[in-house]
């Protein structure tokens, strides 16, 4: 087995870390919760979900993670701890096993806006995206592009793989996203887009919009799902746990934010609104970039291309994440040299990815439990995986860990002075712990 690398520098590990939490769910969900739950309203609970039980749940994670300096599955100690690590580790593969598929869209987006090919009106884009994702063959390989791509950064290891192309793609993807808002601001209407996302609407609050926006947090954080507890295993110990956490979550809170100026004021600029999910990227924003700049056809065709490659990188900048934390348990745990581990990791999420993939269409006898395979596994990860993940971590380090132990890790040794170290351990101990189990009774429509 290869020695285990390293980051090498501050700005790797803050890039690559937010690379891992900034995914599509903070372009195609969060603008969507804020406009339907009270604009600056939810934002409002959003942060302080954010700040006062995301950073805590991340902090947990990076503590397990970069004191055992080894794979999630050993970084949580013996039985029955070890079965935490073993469930962050299977959650991170099925969620790259349908993430993949939805990858791979992003991908053909992007081509097919190269090539002139998205052109016409609403029904045009809505037959478009439902021919291409009931295709048998196209949407695979997209998928095994994707993953192709994924196999290339992890081969390369921690320093020259995934720190190397965070540095590259993180503020790319940042750029892209600053244009596109420039462009959107710029259009007739758009400040009432802006004005929908962030007057602050409390009329529109309710118990609900607290647990959509606890949910939203934990899940924008990728906590629960190893892929940070494995990532902090390479973290040297010089490495401010405190202060990164809160980088983290405020890059992944200000892309999403950002995300949102950008969406809604195309959307208002035209009269269309905008929904959640795939349908969001994949039909009704093409349809807005296409009338938006219909005067300026030119630019229509360019802010399409750019769309999509922010939507490529940002897939790219998660799924990498997804891909280290079981690339390191294989290695690890079976002896085997990175390259090798990436390989089997690699063969086996192309297969799965190929599965979701037919179970939306061409092989819709793909079921488990009534749902097509993406279906399930989405359900399964986020509604029952990420949750449990969150909520052990949580216990393990508030209740199981040794309190001196979190202490030396979150002042690297005393060298540090955190002065909200009891306030973090008073959230880790009972309030994310409590906050996590209500999101997962809320899921199922227990209260």
């Amino acid at each position: 087995m290869s020695e285990r690398g390293n980051f090498a520098s501050k700005i790797g590990i803050i890039l690559a870390t937010a690379g891992s939490a900034v995914g599509l769910g903070n372009i195609w969900r969060f603008p969507y919760e804020a406009g339907e739950n009270g604009g600056a309203a939810f934002i409002i609970i959003y942060l302080c979900c954010i700040f006062l039980l995301g950073v805590p749940a991340m902090l947990c994670e990076f503590v397990i993670g970069r004191r055992a300096q080894a794979n999630a599955s050993r970084a949580y100690g013996g039985m029955p701890w070890k079965m935490v690590g073993y469930m962050g580790v299977f959650t991170g593969f099925i969620i790259m096993g349908f993430y993949s598929v939805v990858a791979g869209w992003t991908l053909q987006y992007a081509f097919a806006s190269i090539v002139g090919h998205l052109s016409g009106n609403a029904e045009f884009f809505k037959e478009y995206f439902a021919e291409f994702s009931n295709d048998p063959v196209k949407p695979i390989m997209w998928t095994m592009v994707f993953m192709v791509v994924t196999h290339y950064v992890i081969i390369h290891g921690v320093q020259h793989g995934i720190e190397r192309a965070s540095k590259l793609m993180m503020p790319i993807l940042f750029v892209l996203l600053l244009v596109l808002v420039v462009c959107s601001l710029m259009l007739p209407g758009a400040m009432k887009g802006v004005e929908f996302l962030l007057r602050p609407d409390f009329s529109k609050v309710t118990h609900n919009t607290l647990l959509e926006a606890l949910g939203q947090a934990f899940f924008s954080l990728s906590v629960g799902m190893a892929c940070l507890c494995t990532y902090a295993s390479y973290f040297g110990k010089h490495v401010n746990l405190t202060r990164s956490a809160f980088q983290i979550a405020g890059i992944d809170t200000l892309v999403a934010i950002l995300s949102g100026l950008l969406i809604f004021p195309a959307a208002f600029s035209v009269g269309i609104e905008a929904d959640s999910g795939p349908s969001l990227i994949f039909i009704t924003l093409p349809n807005v970039f296409q009338q938006a700049f219909a005067s300026v056809p030119w630019l229509g065709y360019v802010v399409s291309i750019v769309f999509y490659l922010l939507l490529v990188l940002a897939a790219l900048t998660s799924i990498i994440s997804m891909h280290e934390t079981p690339t390191a348990f294989v290695s690890e745990e079976f002896g085997m040299k990175r390259k090798s581990a990436a390989r089997l990791v690699t063969f086996f999420a192309m297969i799965t990815g190929a599965l979701c993939s037919l179970s939306l269409g061409a092989v819709p006898q793909l079921q488990l439990f009534g749902k097509s395979l993406f279906d399930f596994f989405d359900f399964l990860s986020a509604n029952i995986l990420l949750t449990a993940g969150g909520f052990f971590t949580c216990i393990y380090v508030g209740w199981v860990m040794p309190k001196q132990t979190i202490i030396d890790e979150i002042t690297n040794g005393g060298t540090l002075r955190v002065p909200l170290l009891k306030v973090l351990m008073i959230l880790v101990k009972f309030v994310c712990p409590i906050a996590i189990f209500i999101i997962f009774l809320h899921q199922f429509n227990l209260i």
